[in-house]
């Protein structure tokens, strides 16, 4: 293959796509918005599934690497009531198919992989364009063009690339959550770190729920979850973070100190994340010269697996297109028809059990386990 590949956006599926494409002796470049890999924190930890991104990891040659940054131990889960009553506690075996990392960990085995200079910082598109036959011009904020006959949009949920294959943007999911992180946990917040244990803690109930991890360094990060239309949340003053710690905690009044104490005792001021996603199932026509990887092609709400199914997408792209080096558009319609039933099937909870929602009357901790139970007897 002669082509030269253009890749929008140095996240886990992007760089996965341009290692492996690096790995067939395909050349690509990578533009990214961020002026550094420094410029921005990269997120808390992720589990990497040993059936999609531990797959990706393999055909980047990065096995090594990968279980260098693992984190012992953090396989471990429990569930809680919301009075604190510890009902599921299963712990980290060593045997688990999830291994937890830390994302920026992992974006930066990626960038040590690729050849100097293959990605480009600080360069934001401002816009995208079709030239014909193919080839397509991209814009930069900062000034300058280039054009391209193979693009990729790896650009995630606002992607600019999308436009050029489909109309469809993402609609807010009506729950939002709000991020907290407690520092030297074991010493400063000891009932909270007892609580979450040595890997993931999750307490649902309807509307609400907090699920937390442990990081490295001591660390615990916790997602608060809440449902409610948008203007719930644009309600309360972020920019004054006490008065946002207790607007939120109030949510969860009733609950057990040590589980409110994950946002009123938060080292950093709470951050919230609204949630949005594309429709499901979410497809286009070929278009000659384009395509998307990760959520710029199927945002969902998270559920754990957008990070793995970027990372299989970038590499299973990259292998079409090197079994296909003189047909590119072959090699897309081959990976994006493949891609397009992965991607739907992902939005199931545990081997094709509906995921519930969180005003489930079956988001409960009693709920969540009976699904463990369910999963673990189909195995």
């Amino acid at each position: 293959m002669t082509t030269d590949v253009t890749i929008i956006g140095a996240g886990l599926g992007g760089l996965t796509l341009a290692r492996v494409l690096h790995v067939h002796g395909i050349p690509a470049t990578v533009y990214e918005a961020e002026p550094s890999p420094a410029a921005r924190s990269q997120g808390g930890m992720l589990d990497i599934h040993d059936y999609n991104g531990q797959l990706a990891l393999e055909e980047a040659d990065l096995m090594d690497e990968f279980r260098g940054i693992v984190l012992e131990g953090r396989q471990a889960m429990r569930v809680l009531d919301p009075d604190g009553t510890v009902l599921f506690d299963k712990a980290d075996d060593g045997t688990g198919g999830r291994p937890e990392v830390q994302r920026g960990e992992l974006r930066q085995v990626l960038l040590d992989s690729l050849p100097a200079g293959t990605v480009r910082w600080g360069h934001k598109v401002s816009g995208v364009r079709a030239l014909g036959e193919g080839r397509h011009e991209v814009t930069f904020a900062g000034g300058g063009t280039v054009v391209t006959s193979l693009l990729v949009g790896a650009d995630g949920a606002w992607s600019r690339v999308r436009r050029l294959l489909s109309t469809a943007t993402p609609e807010y999911v009506g729950r939002s959550v709000v991020e907290t992180y407690l520092f030297d946990a074991e010493n400063r917040h000891p009932a909270a770190a007892k609580a979450v244990g040595g890997g993931s803690m999750i307490a649902p109930t309807p509307g609400r729920e907090i699920f937390a991890h442990r990081e490295r360094g001591d660390t615990l990060h916790a997602y608060v979850g809440l449902s409610g239309p948008q203007d719930r949340f644009a309600a309360i003053d972020f920019t004054d973070a006490a008065a946002a710690t207790a607007r939120i905690a109030e949510e969860f009044a009733g609950w057990a100190p040590e589980l409110t104490a994950l946002i009123t005792d938060c080292d950093i001021p709470p951050v919230l994340r609204l949630l949005y996603a594309l429709p499901t199932g979410h497809r286009w026509d070929r278009v000659p010269g384009v395509t998307l990887v990760g959520d710029a092609a199927h945002l969902t709400a998270p559920n754990g697996e957008g990070a793995n199914l970027a990372m299989l997408d970038g590499a299973e792209l990259a292998k079409a297109l090197s079994a296909h080096p003189d047909d590119i558009d072959a090699a897309l319609t081959e990976y994006e028809q493949a891609m397009f039933t992965r991607s739907s099937e992902a939005a199931t909870f545990f081997d094709g059990e509906e995921a519930h929602g969180i005003d489930s009357e079956n988001n409960t901790a009693h709920g969540l386990i009976a699904a463990f139970t369910r999963h673990e007897q189909a195995r």
